[in-house]
């Protein structure tokens, strides 16, 4: 028996070893976070060409927290926006198509640099099955053919003029737009026989348009930063959407609708 007695206690000492150290390294129960409890309102205003992908995010996001409010949000081109931001515009968080108007936001003291989140190209958009037969960018140039471009200062229009320059083609565009959702709808009503869109944006149209691939697009391809501005309302609601955003979740939603990754 006294031989025994030794490696009972050495056994009963690594059972209680063992359940002690389970006890100890059991994870612990998770806790409500600021992000949990958002409440109020969010005020987004995001370039046109996310419309789709942004709406579709924003109700991701409410659905997460039953207490917020995602306002409409405020979709146009990016110069635009930024300009109302600048003359004082109220919102919380800004989504630009390029990096350039979003320094503009930050230069007036409204916003740090941002981080981007998506990246984008250009396509010519057509009427669907492509009627005049519109293959390049020198097609475009052809006498008698209606286009419509974005205006210069817009994110797709400074896109579409620096591949138009390195192809060498002279463009006269009947129409110069303030967003690419207007180049997109006079493509789609028939008003133009082609415009210059993001590939995003022709494939949100489905079966209304078809999509010519530019050869070199990649050498225009548009950065989207996002940022939670400085005035915001509900800076907790903003950071936390900015984050969800960039998050694996956002991240898929963008990816499904064709934007590529930063």
């Amino acid at each position: 028996m006294s031989a025994i007695r030794p490696l009972a206690a050495v056994v009963l000492t690594i059972g209680l070893f063992a359940a002690t150290g389970c006890t100890a390294s059991a994870p612990a129960e998770p806790t409500a976070t600021a992000s949990d409890e958002l409440s109020g309102e969010l005020t987004i205003f995001a370039a046109a060409s996310l419309s789709q992908a942004f709406d579709e995010l924003a109700a991701d996001f409410e659905r997460l927290h039953p207490d917020l409010d995602v306002r409409p949000i405020s979709y146009d081109g990016s110069s635009v926006l930024a300009t109302q931001l600048i003359e004082g515009a109220q919102a919380d968080v800004f989504a630009s198509a390029d990096e350039k108007n979003l320094a503009k936001v930050a230069d007036a003291g409204l916003a740090d640099a941002g981080e981007p989140f998506a990246t984008n190209v250009l396509q010519i958009a057509v009427a669907p099955g492509n009627p005049k037969g519109i293959e390049t960018l020198a097609d475009l140039a052809h006498p008698g053919l209606t286009v419509f471009v974005c205006a210069a200062e817009v994110p797709c229009g400074s896109a579409a003029r620096t591949l138009l320059d390195t192809a060498g083609v002279a463009l006269t565009p009947a129409s110069e737009e303030q967003n690419v959702t207007a180049v997109l709808s006079k493509v789609r009503s028939g008003e133009a026989d082609a415009g210059l869109v993001y590939a995003t944006d022709v494939r949100a149209a489905g079966d209304a348009v078809t999509g010519v691939d530019i050869e070199g697009a990649d050498a225009a391809t548009n950065v989207y930063p996002i940022v939670e501005l400085a005035g915001a309302q509900n800076p907790d609601a903003a950071q936390a959407f900015v984050a969800f955003v960039q998050s694996d979740a956002g991240r898929k939603v963008l990816e499904r609708l064709g934007f590529g990754a930063p």
